[in-house]
């Protein structure tokens, strides 16, 4: 999805985050509940952690309601979130990468 890029350590590892940011879950919790169906970090893996997806419950063609821990539709399409701004060009993964 994005080239020619680089990540820059600007603050230590799991340290030094906004103050209002307390996530619930980490990605690899997420992704083990299935979240976005499966679709969502399928064709990027190697950006990430190998350890976020052992246990990941992930769809290669389509996202998979059933995946969701919920049984449940529960994203909405990548087209709402760009319609809605939640997606720049310099985070084009929104808020999950």
């Amino acid at each position: 999805m994005q080239q020619g890029y680089r990540y820059a350590l600007v603050a230590p590892i799991r340290r030094d985050f906004h103050p209002d940011f307390r996530p619930d879950l980490t990605p690899a919790e997420m992704l083990a509940l299935g979240v976005f169906g499966g679709k969502y970090m399928t064709d990027c893996r190697d950006e990430f952690p190998n350890s976020w997806f052992v246990g990941a419950q992930l769809s290669s063609l389509r996202k998979d309601p059933s995946i969701n821990c919920f049984g449940v539709d529960a994203s909405q399409p990548l087209s709402v979130w760009r319609a809605k701004r939640w997606i720049h060009p310099e985070d084009p993964r929104g808020w999950f990468q």
